[in-house]
C-alpha cells in the first residue's frame, strides 16, 4: 500500500476482530482500538519521520485514508515499512480484499496440532470460498531451544566461577598448611576448619555478586538496545527490563552461594588434615 511521503510502498497487515492477542509486543503507545487507527515498526517511523500519535494517508489506486498512528509494534520483518491494522479500514481503502492467514490461540492444555487438523477439515481447502486456506500450519515453539541454551550457558559460567573461586582457595591452603596444622595443635576442631576455610570466601563473593550483578544490567541496557538500532528496530521494554527487583537480589547472593560451594572442597580437605602432617609442610 502506498503511503504519503514514502518512495517505496508498505507491507500492510489487517486483522478482522480483535487482534491485541497475537502477541506483537509493543514499544511505545497502544494496540490499535476501533476505526482510524493503526500500528507500525521502527522502519516505518524512521522512514517517515513520523511518530507516535502522527497521522499519515494511506492509499491503494485512486482511494486514500488518514489514519493514526496508535503505537510502534516490534515486528520481525525490520527492513521493510509494516503497518498493523484493522481490516474494516482496509475494506474501505482496498475493498474485495480476502483473508490469507488464520490466526488461532488454543486453551490451555490444548494440543495445536489438533486444533488445526479439526479448522483444516472444516475449511474447504478446495472450495471457491473467498478466505478459504489450502492448510493448516502450526508454527514451532522455539523458546524450548532458547532457553535450553541459555540455561546451558548459565550452568557453564556457574561451573566456570566456581573453578576459579576452587583454584584460589587451594592455593591458599597449601601455602598456609603449615599455620594450618598450627591451628589444629591448640586445639581447632574440623568443623571450626571449615568454617574458617568458607569465611574466608564469603566476602569475595558477597562483593563479586553486589558489583557484577548492577554492571552487568548497565551492560545488557547498553548493549542490547545498540543491538535492535543495527537490527533497524527498537526494543520492548520487556526486552529490556528482565527481573524484577527482588530477581536481581537473588542473583547478587549466587556470586555468595558459589563462592561457598565452591569452597566446601578444599575446606573438608583442611578439615581431614592431620596435624602432624601440617607442621611438617613448607
Amino acid at each position: 500500500m502506498g503511503i504519503a511521503g514514502l518512495s517505496q510502498q508498505a507491507q500492510v497487515t489487517a486483522f478482522d476482530g480483535d487482534a491485541s492477542w497475537t502477541g506483537y509486543p509493543i514499544i511505545k503507545g497502544s494496540w490499535y482500538s476501533g476505526s482510524g487507527s493503526v500500528d507500525v515498526n521502527t522502519t516505518f517511523l524512521t522512514d517517515t519521520g513520523t511518530s507516535v500519535g502522527s497521522t499519515l494517508t494511506l492509499t491503494s489506486g485512486a482511494r486514500s485514508e488518514t489514519v493514526r498512528i496508535a503505537g510502534e509494534a516490534f515486528a520481525n520483518d525490520t527492513n521493510d515499512p509494516d503497518v498493523f491494522m484493522s481490516g474494516s479500514d482496509l475494506a474501505r481503502i482496498d475493498p474485495g480484499q480476502a483473508p490469507t492467514q488464520y490466526y488461532a490461540g488454543v486453551r490451555p492444555g490444548t494440543v495445536p496440532q489438533a486444533v488445526a487438523n479439526a479448522l483444516d477439515a472444516t475449511l474447504d481447502p478446495s472450495g471457491p470460498v473467498p478466505g478459504a486456506v489450502a492448510g493448516i500450519q502450526v508454527t514451532p515453539n522455539d523458546n524450548a531451544e532458547l532457553i535450553a541454551v541459555i540455561t546451558l550457558l548459565t550452568i557453564l559460567l556457574i561451573v566456570v566461577a566456581g573453578l576459579g573461586v576452587l583454584n584460589t582457595v587451594v592455593l591458599q591452603l597449601r601455602e598456609r598448611v603449615h599455620d594450618l596444622g598450627v591451628f589444629k595443635s591448640v586445639g581447632m576442631t574440623p568443623r571450626q576448619a571449615i568454617a574458617m576455610v568458607v569465611c574466608s570466601v564469603t566476602l569475595i563473593g558477597l562483593l563479586a555478586g553486589i558489583v557484577g550483578v548492577p554492571l552487568g544490567v548497565l551492560v545488557h541496557n547498553g548493549v542490547v538496545p545498540v543491538m535492535g538500532h543495527a537490527a533497524n528496530t527498537d526494543l520492548p521494554a520487556a526486552v529490556i527490563s528482565v527481573y524484577s527487583w527482588w530477581q536481581y537480589i537473588l542473583l547478587g547472593l549466587a556470586g555468595l552461594v558459589i563462592a561457598v560451594a565452591a569452597a566446601l572442597g578444599p575446606a573438608s580437605w583442611a578439615a581431614r588434615t592431620r596435624t602432624a602432617f601440617a607442621l611438617r609442610a613448607e
